[in-house]
């Protein structure tokens, strides 16, 4: 990567597609990794959710490793653990394993979402109690395990303390952005599906950053759907997979990732529209010019340290291909653009 260019990095769910199960998204999201790798991505995230038919990444440490045992230099990483279904010793942990065994590559983004319904999240942590202070607190908690000895009010992360594994904080909203900055820790959005926070959220985070032993400045990675072909007529079939996912999460429930269809967008709903309009406001999607003009105009806007780009796309070699075009926008991405 020359080194003036913006980094750039990928959000994975290793999405289950219709027809498909999770082996085969498994194998895809190793495939999919191994692409970037050689791309010059730098990051590679998978995301903690549960209960969703679409999405394999439900036991992400599990995957990171599996990401991390078949690449060589990518940094792996949660985008995010959702800390309220755990413990954080148990992610002290989990993470400090990872760390262990893949030594300088892994990443921990920590979020206060379920990532699942009610019924699932109950499921997962037996009780939904909690204050507005416990997901602060058990992110203050999982960095101290990740300290050196003594113990941690008497506690120790065997493996995990003494290591040093960066960790973000994910939002979707105002909550997210100023506890990264009173904590000093980069910080990601979820512009990819909550867009309606991000302007604000952004200038929230970098007002109110407090500089940390790590960071003495904020950094902030915004997430872009990107879907990319040689044609805009191609990415907008390819892109109508994606569509479908949201429209079928509001209207229907979770689903597998569905195949294209031709002319979607002429088939919905004013409602569905909406919904389209709304949740994929912040989407790149088309040939390599028009993806190239939508990804420097969300950079200008967000002025963003890093970009995170992510797309449900259901043929395994189109998804390729639109992380291959996307990293040489990135690459020749003028500074001007990002200034």
């Amino acid at each position: 990567m020359p080194p003036d260019s913006i980094p750039y990095s990928i959000l994975d769910l290793s999405p289950i597609i219709a027809g498909g199960d999770a082996a085969q998204s498994f194998r895809n999201t190793l495939d999919l990794a191994q692409h970037a790798e050689r791309l010059g991505y730098k990051r590679y995230w998978l995301a903690e959710h549960h209960g969703m038919p679409g999405i394999a990444s439900a036991a992400t440490s599990v995957v990171l490793s599996h990401v991390a045992q078949g690449t060589e230099r990518i940094r792996v990483g949660a985008g995010g653990i959702m800390l309220p279904n755990h413990s954080p010793l148990v992610i002290a942990e989990q993470f400090g394993t990872l760390e262990s065994l893949y030594p300088g590559r892994i990443d921990l983004g920590l979020g206060r979402a379920p990532g699942s319904d009610q019924k699932t999240a109950k499921a997962l942590r037996r009780s939904l109690d909690s204050s507005p202070d416990a997901f602060p607190r058990d992110v203050v908690e999982l960095q101290n395990y990740f300290q050196p000895p003594p113990d941690y009010e008497g506690i120790r992360a065997v493996p995990g303390d003494g290591l040093d594994i960066p960790i973000w904080i994910l939002g979707s909203s105002l909550f997210g952005a100023q506890l990264a900055a009173a904590l000093g820790l980069p910080y990601a959005f979820a512009s990819h599906f909550a867009p309606g926070h991000l302007t604000q959220a952004m200038q929230v985070y970098r007002n109110q950053f407090s500089a940390s032993t790590r960071h003495d400045r904020p950094y902030f990675m915004p997430a872009l759907n990107v879907v990319a072909a040689d044609t805009d007529e191609e990415a907008e079939l390819l892109a109508s997979s994606m569509q479908q996912a949201f429209v079928n999460l509001v209207t229907r429930g979770p689903m597998p990732l569905p195949a294209p269809v031709q002319n979607y967008a002429q088939s919905l709903s004013p409602t569905e529209i909406q919904i389209v309009n709304q949740t994929l406001m912040y989407s790149a999607v088309g040939s390599r010019d028009t993806v190239a003009d939508a990804i420097a105009r969300f950079i200008e806007l967000t002025g963003a340290d890093e970009l995170m780009i992510t797309a449900h796309i259901y043929d395994q070699e189109a998804r390729k291909r639109s992380v291959e075009i996307a990293a040489e926008i990135l690459r020749e991405l003028p500074v001007a653009a990002r200034a």
